[in-house]
C-alpha cells in the first residue's frame, strides 16, 4: 500500500513525457506541412504560369490562318464614322487593331462614338482590338480641340525631373484611355543630336542620352500606370537624320558601336525597365545593312534589337505606306521583309486597298514557305499576350469627363509653368 503513491506519480511522469513528445511531434509535422504548402503555392503560381501560357497557345492553335495575319495588322481608315472599310477590315481580315489620326477626329463626342462603334462590330471576334493613336504632346497631338494643348517633350526634357515626366505621361494616358484608346505610339526616344533633323525636333526630350533615357523612361511608366500601352520609337534612333522619312529613305553611315555609344543607350535602358513595345524606323544604317532599311533589317531587328538588346516584346513597323518604303521597295515586298525579319505587327496607315494586298501578300509568302505558319505563331503569340496583359477588351465607354480632364491637364500645365 505504501508503494502506491510512487507508482501513481510515475504514472504521471510517463503520461506527460508522452504528451510532450507528441506535442513535439506535431510541431514538427506541422513545420513539414507549413513547408509542403509553400512549395505548393510556388509550384501553383507557376503551374498558373504554364496555365496561362497553355490556354493562349490552344487560342492560336484554334485560329485559322487568315485570323492569324490578321493580327499582324494595325490599319488606318478615312472618314469620323465607322463605315463599310471599317467594316471590311474587321469582318473579312479580321485586323490586330486600328490607328486613328487627325482626320478621323474632329470632336470628342463624335471621336468617342466612333471608337465605341468600332469595339462593337468587333465583338464578333474573339479577339479585341488595338486601339492606337499618335499622341506625343507638342506638335504631334491628334487629340480633338477640347481638349488643352500639352507642352512639347523638349519642354519636359529641360524640365528634366522625373516627377514632371512621370505626370506628364500619366496626363496623356488620362488624356487619350477617355476617348477608348489603348496604345499609344510614344514616346520618342529618338536623341536629337542632329540640328538639321527636319522631323523630330522638339519631338526629342534633348540632345543627350541621360536627358531622353531619364524622362522618356518616366513618361512609359506615367502611361502604364494609366494602364496605356506604350510603344517607343524610332528605333534604332531618329535624330541623327537630315531627311524626313515619310518622304524619303534616310541613310545614316554610323557603326553599330557608335549607335551603341549614343543613340541605343534609351532604348536598352527602356528595354532593361521591360518596355512592352518598339517601333523601327525607315532608316538605312548602311554600315549595319547596306540592302535594306532598319525595318526590314534581319541584322538590326533579329540580331541587333532581339539577341544583341534581349528584347522579348513586340515589334512594330513605321507606317509602311511612307515614302521612305513606296519609293523604294513595293509596299507588299517590304511588309513580308519586315515579318520575316523578326516583326510583329505592320502599320498600314494609308490607302483604302492597302490592308488586302498585305494580307494577301503574306497569304502568298505562307503558301510559297517564305514565311513559315509557326513564324507566324510566335508573332500572334506575342500579340496576345500583350493584350491579355493589359486587359485589353472590345467593351465600350459609357462616358468621358472633359472638364475633369482639362482640370488635371491645367494643374499640370501650371505647374510646369512654376519651375
Amino acid at each position: 500500500m505504501k508503494r502506491k503513491p510512487f507508482h501513481i506519480l510515475l504514472l504521471c511522469l510517463v503520461v506527460l513525457v508522452a504528451i510532450s513528445c507528441n506535442s513535439i511531434e506535431n510541431k514538427s509535422l506541422n513545420k513539414k506541412v507549413d513547408k509542403k504548402d509553400n512549395i505548393s503555392v510556388k509550384l501553383n503560381d507557376k503551374d498558373d504560369s504554364d496555365h496561362e501560357k497553355d490556354i493562349l497557345l490552344k487560342k492560336i492553335e484554334g485560329m485559322t490562318l487568315k485570323e492569324k495575319i490578321g493580327q499582324l495588322l494595325v490599319v488606318g481608315f478615312e472618314g469620323t464614322s465607322i463605315n463599310s472599310d471599317i467594316e471590311n477590315y474587321i469582318e473579312n481580315y479580321k485586323v490586330g487593331g486600328f490607328i486613328l489620326f487627325s482626320r478621323n477626329i474632329r470632336n470628342a463626342d463624335e471621336s468617342f462614338k466612333l471608337i465605341n462603334d468600332i469595339k462593337e462590330k468587333n465583338t464578333q471576334n474573339s479577339i479585341p482590338l488595338f486601339i492606337s493613336i499618335d499622341e506625343e504632346g507638342g506638335g504631334v497631338s491628334r487629340l480633338p480641340k477640347e481638349f488643352l494643348k500639352l507642352p512639347s517633350a523638349k519642354m519636359i526634357g529641360n524640365a528634366n525631373r522625373e516627377e514632371i515626366s512621370f505626370e506628364y505621361g500619366k496626363v496623356i494616358g488620362v488624356r487619350v484611355k477617355s476617348l477608348g484608346f489603348n496604345l499609344d505610339f510614344a514616346p520618342v526616344l529618338d536623341i536629337n543630336s542632329n540640328p538639321k533633323n527636319p522631323v523630330i525636333g522638339d519631338r526629342s526630350f534633348g540632345d543627350t542620352e541621360k536627358i531622353v533615357s531619364k524622362n522618356g523612361i518616366s513618361v512609359v511608366k506615367g502611361l502604364k500606370e494609366e494602364g496605356l500601352i506604350s510603344a517607343v520609337k524610332h528605333f534604332p534612333g531618329h535624330g541623327d537624320t537630315s531627311v524626313d522619312s515619310h518622304k524619303n529613305l534616310p541613310v545614316v553611315y554610323k557603326t553599330k558601336d557608335e549607335l551603341k555609344d549614343l543613340e541605343l543607350i534609351p532604348f536598352k535602358k527602356a528595354i532593361k525597365e521591360d518596355i512592352d513595345a518598339i517601333m523601327v524606323a525607315h532608316i538605312l544604317y548602311k554600315d549595319i545593312d547596306k540592302d535594306y532599311p532598319a525595318t526590314m533589317s534581319k541584322s538590326i531587328i533579329e540580331k541587333l534589337l532581339r539577341e544583341d538588346l534581349s528584347f522579348k516584346g513586340v515589334v512594330m513597323s513605321d507606317d509602311m505606306t511612307m515614302g521612305a518604303i513606296i519609293k523604294t521597295y513595293s509596299l507588299e515586298e517590304a511588309s513580308v521583309k519586315f515579318l520575316k525579319s523578326g516583326g510583329d505587327i505592320l502599320l498600314i496607315c494609308h490607302g483604302r486597298d492597302n490592308p488586302r494586298l498585305v494580307f494577301e501578300a503574306i497569304e502568298k509568302a505562307v503558301e510559297e514557305k517564305i514565311l513559315s505558319e509557326e513564324e507566324i505563331d510566335k508573332k500572334v503569340y506575342r500579340i496576345i499576350s500583350l493584350k491579355k496583359k493589359y486587359k485589353i477588351n472590345d467593351k465600350s465607354l459609357m462616358k468621358y469627363d472633359i472638364e475633369k480632364i482639362n482640370k488635371l491637364t491645367d494643374d499640370f500645365l501650371k505647374k510646369v509653368n512654376s519651375l
